[in-house]
């Protein structure tokens, strides 16, 4: 990168913080904060959500996947779509009933507090550990193209971003996704075009290569980019991420009516079509102009691509663009965290709801707290092996299938809290089991159906999941509860027995 190329990237990261802190300078209190008083636009929502689920492991993941691969990986996105949706028409009525503050509050008022916390510490608990995968997917260009560490980098994108949501809360970090989508998307179209310039048959080889193939019809349990399981598993996923997790239901409580919600989450299910496809094919391009990445790991040839075959200060605005899309993504998660932490915890359990004031200074503490949390699981990851994208999502899938089953079990009249509450706990605990197969068959001994879980493609762990938490839950409903009558209970009078309808 030139000199023309930093002074760029630094401008806009500047400006980026600078424009957060000065959407924040008027936060009235918590709702403010956390939902930007209901009013934000349906169309910053839906480039929000896609800036937020995409941005960083799209930029720096999918052109690898493309690189290495084919274009099957957009499958899932036509799944996305499905499971889009699906929330849009049976979720979204129930969310923007009322005035909810997070998505388990649903689940509250249902059953009680105890699936409401539960859900909630699920939801912050495999979020933290995804996102500190995320956190870590940050530093991945920064240490490229700086040449720091990963540890100093993580550091200073956690501070970084730290600065502007602490202060601007959710109506900053939706006008800093706008902007910075902008700018990632107009990166990616650069290095395409400049992919295309260096070898301009290259798409002719890469179709010669069966490299632009996008359907895979095969029956396979076992290979993660089929159809069937693109989209069942992506359908299910994405009902998953964005009608049971905060992160995303936090953005759509922000706007302004149910009808702009159901288009900003519909609309980002096309966007995130188009958008997969466009780096994709960033990936496939590079695969002809740039044979140097062969020698890289997938998720740094299109950093390592940017910062030495664009000039004119392309270089800087897309390197900007992928620290800006990576730093939005972890700024969504602080407030998404903070947020459930608030209202599913702090407020009930201290009584103070109604304290608009105290529960912003409340939420502002657990932004920092969560951003210690997220920084330091980043310095401790040390998976390199597998695309980030893909341990992320795995790790995701954790609870996105108990969560989702959650969701369905409280339409059935018959299943009670407690039944809600162990099929919660004990289906993220099974789905465990099948996340973390693979080493735990080789700890074991590799026992028979450990190997056999360590071989299902990451896109059936939420239907999976999903399935297991409903079985589970439909299970424990049907097991009789022994009433238990207090020693000081007065004994009934026969008059009382009689109306009881007892002898």
């Amino acid at each position: 990168m030139g000199r023309l190329d930093w002074v760029v990237a630094g401008a806009y990261l500047v400006g980026v913080v600078a424009l957060g802190m000065w959407l924040g300078r008027r936060q009235e209190g918590a709702s403010d904060y956390f939902l930007g008083k209901r009013g934000l636009p349906w169309w910053a929502i839906l480039v929000s959500v896609v800036a937020t689920e995409t941005s960083a492991l799209t930029i720096i993941s999918i052109p690898g996947i493309g690189y290495r691969g084919d274009l099957t990986f957009l499958q899932l996105a036509f799944g996305y779509l499905l499971g889009r949706l699906g929330v849009a028409w049976l979720l979204l009525p129930a969310y923007m009933r009322g005035d909810l503050q997070t998505a388990y509050e649903v689940l509250g008022a249902r059953w009680g507090d105890g699936a409401r916390r539960t859900s909630s510490a699920l939801f912050m608990l495999t979020r933290a550990l995804g996102d500190s995968v995320r956190v870590f997917a940050t530093a991945i260009p920064l240490a490229v193209i700086t040449g720091w560490s990963y540890p100093v980098s993580i550091l200073a994108l956690g501070a970084a971003t730290l600065l502007y949501t602490y202060t601007g809360g959710l109506r900053a970090v939706v006008w800093v996704d706008v902007v910075q989508w902008c700018v990632y998307v107009v990166a990616g179209a650069a290095a395409l075009y400049a992919a295309h310039e260096m070898a301009p048959l290259g798409l002719r080889a890469a179709a010669a290569a069966e490299k632009l193939r996008v359907l895979d019809l095969r029956l396979s349990l076992t290979d993660p980019y089929t159809l069937l399981a693109a989209l069942v598993g992506g359908a299910l996923l994405s009902a998953a991420s964005h009608g049971t997790d905060h992160l995303i239901v936090q953005r759509l409580l922000a706007t302004r009516s149910l009808r702009a919600a159901r288009l900003a989450l519909v609309g980002s299910g096309v966007v995130v079509i188009f958008q997969f496809a466009l780096f994709l094919l960033v990936g496939t391009a590079l695969w002809a102009a740039y044979p140097a990445g062969q020698a890289l790991r997938g998720d740094e040839v299109f950093p390592r691509f940017v910062t030495t075959h664009l000039a004119g200060g392309l270089a800087g605005l897309a390197v900007a663009g992928i620290l800006a899309a990576a730093m939005s993504t972890v700024a969504s998660s602080l407030n998404s965290l903070a947020s459930a932490t608030t209202h599913d915890y702090y407020a009930p359990l201290t009584g103070r709801r109604g304290d608009d004031a105290g529960l912003l200074r409340a939420g502002r503490a657990f932004t920092a707290l969560w951003a210690v949390v997220l920084v330091g699981g980043a310095l401790l990851f040390r998976r390199r092996e597998a695309p980030v994208v893909v341990v992320a999502l795995s790790i995701a899938s954790l609870s996105y299938g108990a969560l989702l089953g959650a969701f369905v079990l409280a339409r059935v009249a018959r299943v009670r809290e407690s039944d809600a509450v162990a099929a919660l706990l004990l289906g993220t605990l099974l789905m465990g089991a099948v996340v973390f197969a693979a080493p735990l068959a080789s700890l074991l001994g590799a026992p028979p159906l450990l190997v056999a879980w360590s071989r299902l493609a990451w896109p059936w762990y939420v239907p999976l999941g999903t399935a297991l938490t409903i079985g589970i839950g439909l299970a424990a409903s049907f097991v009789p509860r022994r009433k238990v009558v207090a020693a000081w209970a007065p004994a009934r009078r026969p008059d009382e027995a009689s109306r009881a309808g007892r002898p």
